[in-house]
């Protein structure tokens, strides 16, 4: 299979462009923000397109054709969260159905999946899928989806997309791929034969940390129709602001992942050489243990960076030190962030689990932003002092 990977241009012109116009009305550049609730029909059974903002909101549906767009897909459907996104997904299963797992998910996807999902009668397996073969031996005859997260949080893990795509189509299951740390900037999905992509549009795509949401791009028609019954039918849907908001953000995605990935690289080149670290995780450096698949799937790092410290006295001491990476949950906005996963975004995850996927509670998960680069080394460099 050949990937066709879109130059930059084409990314930022569909980043501007894609899946909307000017307003007709007014000629207004920006796509309005329709706050109502509902529209007035001009008779009875005979309505505009747009009866109950639930189902149909023009500034919901712009943002909705532009992630298509930048994914390379026909559809896309925006969430109140990303859970939200990932939440409707497995709604298309039924009780008795069985769902494999990338372990090494957001703690808030495996809390939903092992604590909520679960007790509505569809079975969850867990696995290490840096290893495809992992992945077909937990299949079952009545294995419907598989999830993945490439590159995971917070270990930066990658999945071989096209491989297990093909052991999904054998098992005719879906193939969902978690793609909010990659972005479409970096990686595509689609193109390497999943089924479905999933972004938590409150990180890279929305990039300014002011909003929550989600968002699923697919190919397939009928899939589609049936996740816009779920979220229909259930109502997990962004406010038209929220929705404004992340599309305001996709404009710039191009411009701003272009400074993470580089401030990305440079921070963990950084780390590796320091000598109070132990171990530093980031699919551009070339120790990384699938730098390899990482050249072949991806097409820049982004700005996630983890690095273990070796106990939790110091990772505290880390975090409670930078000036510049502020202490706190979420990633991919402009500004850089820093946190410990073990006690922060994956507390809810199983000590055990936690430790045998090495996220410890000495490991620091760093999100880069796009401030200048020697001022985040200084930041790191005092931080880092005397451990």
């Amino acid at each position: 299979m050949t990937h066709m990977t879109p130059s930059d241009d084409a990314f930022a012109t569909r980043a501007i462009h894609g899946g909307q116009a000017p307003e007709p009305t007014t000629g207004a550049i920006m796509p309005p923000i329709y706050q109502t609730s509902t529209y007035v029909q001009p008779e009875l059974g005979g309505h505009l397109g747009y009866e109950y903002a639930r189902v149909q909101n023009p500034t919901r549906e712009a943002l909705e054709r532009n992630l298509a767009s930048l994914e390379g897909g026909n559809f896309g459907l925006a969430f109140a969260s990303g859970l939200a996104a990932i939440e409707a997904v497995v709604k298309t299963l039924s009780a008795g159905d069985h769902v494999v797992s990338e372990e090494n998910t957001y703690g808030g996807t495996n809390r939903m999946f092992n604590k909520v999902l679960s007790r509505l009668g569809v079975d969850f397996t867990f696995v290490d899928s840096r290893d495809p073969e992992a992945v077909r031996d937990a299949l079952r005859p009545e294995t419907r989806l598989i999830h993945l997260e490439t590159p995971t949080n917070p270990m930066m893990r990658l999945c071989d997309l096209e491989a297990i795509a093909e052991i999904a189509g054998e098992a005719q299951a879906l193939l969902m791929v978690d793609n909010t740390f990659s972005t479409p900037f970096n990686q595509r999905p689609l193109e390497f034969g999943a089924d479905v992509v999933v972004h938590s549009t409150t990180k890279y795509l929305n990039g300014h940390s002011d909003v929550i949401g989600g968002a699923l791009v697919v190919d397939d028609e009928e899939l589609f129709d049936e996740l816009s019954f779920i979220r229909k039918s259930t109502g997990a849907v962004p406010g038209p602001m929220d929705a404004w908001l992340v599309l305001r953000g996709t404009k710039t995605l191009h411009l701003r992942m272009k400074a993470h990935n580089e401030n990305g690289l440079a921070v963990a080149r950084f780390l590796e050489e320091h000598p109070a670290t132990q171990a530093v995780h980031y699919p551009g450096l070339p120790s990384h243990p699938q730098h390899a698949l990482a050249l072949r799937q991806m097409t820049g790092f982004t700005g996630m960076v983890s690095v273990e410290l070796g106990s939790g006295e110091r990772a505290r001491t880390m975090v409670e030190r930078t000036r510049l990476f502020a202490l706190a949950e979420s990633l991919g906005g402009v500004e850089s962030l820093i946190g410990v996963p073990a006690l922060m975004t994956h507390a809810s995850v199983a000590p055990d689990r936690r430790d045998a996927m090495g996220v410890t509670e000495g490991l620091v998960r760093l999100s880069v932003g796009i401030e200048d680069p020697a001022d985040l080394l200084e930041d790191l460099t005092e931080a880092l002092k005397g451990l």
